[in-house]
């Protein structure tokens, strides 16, 4: 059984810093992924609408900071109860300003590693190895190597940013085993896969993979720390934070991003309010007030907020109930599956999936986004793959390659810039720098490298 004691766990992976009294561990975390560059590139990469002309609609980054708004005060309210509820936390100093920070900083980090044009990024690169010109390295790649490959999981390429060396600082942005925890929502690799059939696919946690096959010793290590439970190799229950942080995610994306498509007339605006309203209690929803907003766009907000608010109730109420079951690893489903307004979640999910997630606009640039990170990736794959066989024949001359090599960032060549004798780390290299483009960058590299714009 897993104690709360080791999974709040301020040892950080890679060299440990000194003290610092203006602010705890956790909230170091939250700075650290705030200054990275990582972060930063999510202000121009989808979250629902592709590229939008509007300065309303959300992007991964705003969306990232929403998630971790809702996500910190899930935590504080959760640690409050399970500080009253353990009393050796309280003995310990342990704060629900704690709890609140760890999800804070794993919410502001859940997308951190999603490719460029929303989740259908992933399955453009995913589709490059699959069914594209990718498919040749099949046969010279590991089986669980191939694996990565070919179901590119943004949540594995998030776990990469946030503790590879590769850009020279040990354990990446060096955060605390606590924070890295709470953020992988699927504790196991892809080559876990079919161990796990054997509990039918009811693990919400075992349903995608969240750590690359190259790293499943640095899981190992977070794991051991925190006293995570296995559940076989390289597999493990999730953190119980972990939870929480897809919790918050859930409820942000649900009702923020079927806001969006209220206020760009992808939904009928009265079918959208009276959809929120189902949400809120009675009691808590002030018809008069609404009533004398006369905008329909600060009607939504008001809406919004009502229904988040009592989102962050039920789910805090539900995590309490089964918080023991949680602990042993028994307790595997998503708090928003079996909150009581879970249905009308679900109601809400299903129009914006018909209305929003489908819509023409989403479509169009979703599916140029194929060809464009396709492409990209094969230019670059052949570059390294050129370099790397003229480092071996170095009578060899690849022209357009050895340009292409000097675009490519160095930590995306090899360990310490060197090419990776590898073939599955040049792939995985080649894909991460891809992944970690801005939509507006890969769009503007891509037209540049095809001689479509020249600037």
């Amino acid at each position: 059984m897993m104690n709360w004691k080791q999974l709040l766990s301020g040892k950080r992976l890679g060299v440990q810093s000194g003290a610092d009294i203006s602010r705890t561990v956790f909230e170091r975390d939250y700075d650290r992924v705030v200054f990275s560059s990582a972060f930063r590139r999510m202000q121009d990469k989808t979250q629902v609408i592709p590229l939008p002309d509007s300065d309303f609609v959300h992007t991964r980054l705003t969306h990232s900071l929403e998630v971790s708004c809702v996500g910190r005060s899930l935590g504080r309210m959760i640690g409050q109860q399970v500080i009253a509820k353990h009393d050796y936390l309280k003995d310990i100093g342990v704060t629900d300003a704690d709890f609140g920070a760890i999800v804070a900083a794993a919410c502001l980090a859940h997308d951190i590693g999603n490719p460029p044009f929303g989740h259908s990024g992933e399955k453009a690169i995913s589709e490059y190895f699959l069914n594209g010109k990718g498919k040749r390295f099949q046969a010279v790649v590991d089986v669980h190597e191939w694996k990565d490959l070919t179901s590119f999981e943004g949540n594995a390429n998030g776990f990469r940013l946030l503790t590879d060396a590769s850009n020279g600082l040990e354990g990446g942005l060096g955060l605390c085993y606590a924070t890295l925890g709470a953020f992988t929502k699927y504790p196991k690799t892809a080559a876990a896969t079919k161990q796990m059939a054997k509990d039918g696919g009811k693990r919400a946690s075992q349903k995608k993979y969240g750590i690359f096959h190259y790293q499943k010793e640095i899981l190992g290590e977070v794991a051991g720390d925190l006293g995570l439970i296995s559940l076989g190799s390289d597999s493990w229950a999730r953190h119980p934070l972990a939870f929480v942080m897809e919790a918050a995610d859930d409820i942000c994306y649900r009702i923020i991003d079927f806001e969006d498509g209220i206020r760009l007339g992808l939904i009928g605006v009265e079918e959208g309010f009276r959809l929120l309203k189902n949400l809120i209690p009675n009691e808590q929803l002030d018809e008069d007030k609404l009533a004398q907003i006369f905008d329909d766009r600060a009607r939504a907000s008001y809406l919004r907020a009502k229904a988040i608010g009592a989102m962050i109730t039920e789910t805090v109420a539900v995590f309490m109930e089964n918080e023991e079951h949680i602990l042993e690893g028994s307790f595997d489903t998503a708090l928003t599956d079996v909150i009581p307004s879970a249905a009308k979640l679900d109601e809400i999910q299903m129009l914006s999936i018909k209305k929003v997630y489908q819509s023409r606009p989403v479509l169009d640039i979703e599916s140029a986004g194929f060809t464009v990170l396709g492409d990209l990736l094969e230019m670059f794959i052949k570059a390294v793959n050129d370099s790397y066989y003229c480092k071996k024949h170095p009578e060899n001359k690849f022209y357009r390659s050895e340009k292409l090599m000097q675009i490519l960032p160095k930590q995306f060549v090899g360990a310490d810039g060197e090419i990776d004798d590898s073939l599955y780390m040049r792939l995985m290299r080649i894909s991460q720098f891809v992944a970690g483009m801005t939509d507006s960058y890969a769009i503007n590299l891509y037209h540049q490298l095809k001689g479509i714009k020249l600037s």
